[in-house]
Protein backbone atom coordinates (compact mmCIF):
# COMPACT_ATOMS: atom_id res chain seq x y z
CA UNK A 1 0.00 0.00 0.00
CA UNK A 2 2.72 2.50 0.75
CA UNK A 3 4.62 2.00 -2.47
CA UNK A 4 0.79 2.73 -4.37
CA UNK A 5 1.00 5.81 -2.18
CA UNK A 6 4.47 7.19 -3.33
CA UNK A 7 3.75 6.41 -6.73
CA UNK A 8 0.38 8.30 -6.76
CA UNK A 9 2.22 11.21 -4.89
CA UNK A 10 5.41 10.86 -7.08
CA UNK A 11 2.83 11.01 -10.34
CA UNK A 12 1.32 13.95 -9.32
CA UNK A 13 4.20 16.04 -8.05
CA UNK A 14 5.77 14.73 -11.24
CA UNK A 15 2.74 15.97 -13.34
CA UNK A 16 3.08 19.67 -11.67
CA UNK A 17 6.59 20.10 -12.49
CA UNK A 18 5.79 19.26 -16.67
CA UNK A 19 2.61 21.27 -16.77
CA UNK A 20 4.45 24.23 -14.67
CA UNK A 21 7.76 23.46 -16.33
CA UNK A 22 6.34 23.57 -19.86
CA UNK A 23 4.36 26.50 -19.43
CA UNK A 24 7.55 28.05 -18.36
CA UNK A 25 9.71 26.80 -21.31
CA UNK A 26 6.87 28.25 -23.34
CA UNK A 27 7.16 31.83 -21.98
CA UNK A 28 10.67 31.63 -22.65
CA UNK A 29 10.74 30.32 -26.38
CA UNK A 30 7.93 32.59 -27.41
CA UNK A 31 7.64 35.68 -24.97
CA UNK A 32 6.09 37.92 -27.72
CA UNK A 33 3.18 35.43 -28.42
CA UNK A 34 2.66 32.97 -25.62
CA UNK A 35 4.04 35.00 -22.70
CA UNK A 36 1.93 38.29 -23.58
CA UNK A 37 -1.16 35.68 -23.98
CA UNK A 38 -0.51 34.31 -20.56
CA UNK A 39 -0.26 37.61 -19.14
CA UNK A 40 -2.80 38.97 -20.30
CA UNK A 41 -5.06 35.65 -19.05
CA UNK A 42 -3.63 36.11 -15.32
CA UNK A 43 -4.60 39.80 -14.95
CA UNK A 44 -8.06 39.11 -16.70
CA UNK A 45 -8.36 36.19 -14.18
CA UNK A 46 -7.46 38.89 -11.66
CA UNK A 47 -10.04 41.66 -12.22
CA UNK A 48 -12.58 39.46 -12.98
CA UNK A 49 -12.84 40.57 -16.40
CA UNK A 50 -13.48 38.27 -19.57
CA UNK A 51 -10.63 37.15 -21.66
CA UNK A 52 -10.61 35.49 -25.55
CA UNK A 53 -8.73 32.21 -25.52
CA UNK A 54 -5.99 31.78 -28.11
CA UNK A 55 -7.50 28.39 -29.52
CA UNK A 56 -3.62 27.34 -30.17
CA UNK A 57 -2.03 27.92 -27.10
CA UNK A 58 -5.26 25.81 -25.58
CA UNK A 59 -4.35 22.99 -28.07
CA UNK A 60 -0.84 23.25 -27.32
CA UNK A 61 -1.90 23.26 -23.75
CA UNK A 62 -3.78 20.19 -24.18
CA UNK A 63 -1.23 18.07 -25.56
CA UNK A 64 0.98 18.70 -23.22
CA UNK A 65 -1.56 17.74 -19.93
CA UNK A 66 -2.04 14.37 -22.27
CA UNK A 67 1.81 13.92 -22.32
CA UNK A 68 2.22 15.13 -18.84
CA UNK A 69 -0.36 12.74 -17.71
CA UNK A 70 0.53 9.54 -19.50
CA UNK A 71 4.35 10.23 -18.34
CA UNK A 72 2.69 10.49 -14.59
CA UNK A 73 0.46 7.13 -14.98
CA UNK A 74 3.87 5.12 -15.84
CA UNK A 75 5.76 6.90 -12.96
CA UNK A 76 3.06 6.15 -10.59
CA UNK A 77 2.83 2.37 -12.05
CA UNK A 78 6.06 1.97 -11.98
CA UNK A 79 6.84 3.06 -8.73
CA UNK A 80 4.15 1.25 -7.34
CA UNK A 81 5.55 -1.64 -9.30
CA UNK A 82 1.65 -2.33 -10.29
CA UNK A 83 -0.41 -0.76 -13.12
CA UNK A 84 -3.95 -0.97 -12.06
CA UNK A 85 -4.39 1.05 -8.47
CA UNK A 86 -1.84 3.76 -8.66
CA UNK A 87 -2.25 5.05 -12.24
CA UNK A 88 -6.33 5.15 -11.17
CA UNK A 89 -5.19 6.88 -8.09
CA UNK A 90 -3.83 9.45 -9.36
CA UNK A 91 -5.85 9.87 -12.26
CA UNK A 92 -8.82 10.37 -9.62
CA UNK A 93 -6.47 13.18 -7.45
CA UNK A 94 -6.13 14.79 -10.71
CA UNK A 95 -9.43 14.80 -11.82
CA UNK A 96 -9.88 16.37 -8.13
CA UNK A 97 -7.47 18.97 -8.16
CA UNK A 98 -7.87 19.74 -11.86
CA UNK A 99 -11.97 20.27 -11.10
CA UNK A 100 -10.56 22.93 -8.66
CA UNK A 101 -8.20 24.65 -11.36
CA UNK A 102 -10.47 24.85 -13.79
CA UNK A 103 -13.78 26.26 -11.81
CA UNK A 104 -11.06 29.21 -10.89
CA UNK A 105 -10.12 29.70 -14.25
CA UNK A 106 -13.64 29.20 -16.22
CA UNK A 107 -13.81 32.68 -17.12
CA UNK A 108 -10.31 32.80 -18.72
CA UNK A 109 -11.36 29.56 -20.84
CA UNK A 110 -13.44 28.08 -23.47
CA UNK A 111 -15.71 25.40 -22.11
CA UNK A 112 -14.30 22.86 -24.60
CA UNK A 113 -11.29 23.15 -23.43
CA UNK A 114 -12.08 22.76 -19.80
CA UNK A 115 -14.16 19.45 -20.83
CA UNK A 116 -11.56 17.90 -22.53
CA UNK A 117 -8.91 18.46 -20.19
CA UNK A 118 -11.13 16.94 -17.56
CA UNK A 119 -12.26 14.46 -19.44
CA UNK A 120 -8.61 12.96 -20.59
CA UNK A 121 -6.95 12.33 -16.62
CA UNK A 122 -7.99 9.63 -15.94
CA UNK A 123 -8.22 7.22 -18.78
CA UNK A 124 -4.85 9.34 -20.29
CA UNK A 125 -3.11 8.20 -16.38
CA UNK A 126 -4.65 4.73 -16.64
CA UNK A 127 -2.75 4.42 -20.14
CA UNK A 128 0.44 5.81 -19.26
CA UNK A 129 0.07 3.25 -16.32
CA UNK A 130 -0.61 -0.09 -18.71
CA UNK A 131 2.52 1.01 -20.53
CA UNK A 132 4.26 -0.45 -17.51
CA UNK A 133 4.08 -4.41 -17.80
CA UNK A 134 3.39 -5.47 -14.34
Amino acid sequence: MLKIVLGVVAGFVAWSVLWVGSDQVMTLASPGWYGIHQDDAYLALMNGESFQANTTIMLIRLAVAAIATIMSGFLAAFIANENRRAPLALGVLLLIVGIGVQVSVWKVMPIWFHIIFLALLIPLSILGGKLKTA
